[in-house]
């Protein structure tokens, strides 16, 4: 049988590297890869499905399933993973100086539905005590103006969202118009110091975070178009498998302190301080290993008004990849 031939746009990962490059192959499959960030893969396959595959946002896909929509199913491999303190922004001399200073503030996002701002809110939420209702937020390109939401919300009684199509957080947060702003990327007067981080020193509650839930942020999916599955259902499987053989070679690549593989100092006692926090694979692919995770985004998406209802984590991927066998 003739490989088929498959177009992947993703992000420039490690863990994804050697199956871009050819150096790992789908059984099956011949992938042609697209190097985009994240913000244009994911606008494009939302409104033009340009790719057989690709990486998108977990939250626009999870916000889909929710309302019926299954022309694209998702595979259990996340690419990119961040715990999200660190994406807390303030301005320098503002008023808010600690997490709690949040209730009641006026908080910029670039999009209600963006992954990453959901797992802060749920954190705010669910750990600081703090009411979504109880902020005033508003919604806005980061940098530059004109972003708008890309799939619809059902948000919950007493949130008010107000759009700013016009401005961006980055100019509300040096005017002084909100206080703070929830962004996977930072605004642009973050360079200058005029905008800082909330939580300068994230690792250490990030980390007390995981070891109290269990919880490492997924932000992203790979996710393909449903007739290709359809009509060739072993493919969700063998590019599982690919992933994951990617992924490990990027793993075994970090702990080989032979030679410098990434231009970091002490490569090797971080590789050590994550398998002590995280166990062998710090980065887990499939359902089961994730649960915890996907469980938690699940209802903090539902909460929020991501999720028109309540989704379980088996939903949202093929039934090829939730078992496996065994010799």
């Amino acid at each position: 049988m003739a490989a088929i031939r498959l177009t992947l746009a993703i992000g420039d990962y490690d863990q994804t590297r050697d199956l871009v490059h050819g150096v790992v192959r789908a059984e099956g499959i011949e992938i042609v890869a697209l190097t985009l960030p994240i913000e244009e893969i994911t606008f494009r396959f939302l409104n033009f499905r340009e790719w057989d595959a690709c990486e998108m946002s977990f939250a626009k896909y999870v916000s889909l399933r929710s309302q019926g929509d299954d022309s694209i199913v998702g595979l259990p491999v996340f690419p990119s993973r961040v715990f999200r303190l660190s994406s807390i922004y303030v301005p320098r001399d503002g008023k808010v100086r600690t997490p709690a200073d949040l209730r009641g503030a006026r908080i910029g996002i670039p999009e209600w539905a963006q992954t990453a701002s959901i797992y802060t809110r749920g954190y705010l939420e669910h750990e600081l005590g703090i009411p979504l209702a109880s902020i005033q937020w508003v919604q806005a390109a980061v940098n530059e103006p004109g972003r708008t939401e890309k799939v619809a919300l059902k948000l919950p009684p007493g949130i008010g969202l107000k759009s700013v199509p016009q401005s961006s957080l980055n100019s509300m947060l040096i005017a002084g118009e909100i206080d703070a702003a929830l962004s996977a990327r930072p605004p642009a007067a973050f360079a200058d110091g005029r905008v800082v981080r909330l939580v300068p020193q994230y690792r250490d509650p990030e980390e007390a975070y995981f070891r109290k839930t269990g919880i490492f942020p997924i932000m992203h999916v790979v996710a393909l178009r449903r007739e290709l599955l359809d009509t060739y259902p072993w493919i969700a499987m063998n590019l599982f498998k690919a992933f994951e053989e990617a992924k490990r070679r990027s793993l075994a690549r970090l702990a080989d302190i032979t030679a410098s593989h990434v231009p970091l100092a002490w490569i090797g006692d971080y590789v050590a301080r994550m398998r002590d926090l995280f166990g062998d694979d710090p980065f887990p692919y499939g359902v089961e290993p994730n649960r915890r995770t996907l469980e938690a985004f699940l209802q903090f998406a539902h909460e929020q008004g991501v999720c028109h209802r309540k989704v379980a984590p088996e939903e949202l991927f093929p039934k090829q990849v939730l078992a496996t066998h065994k010799v």
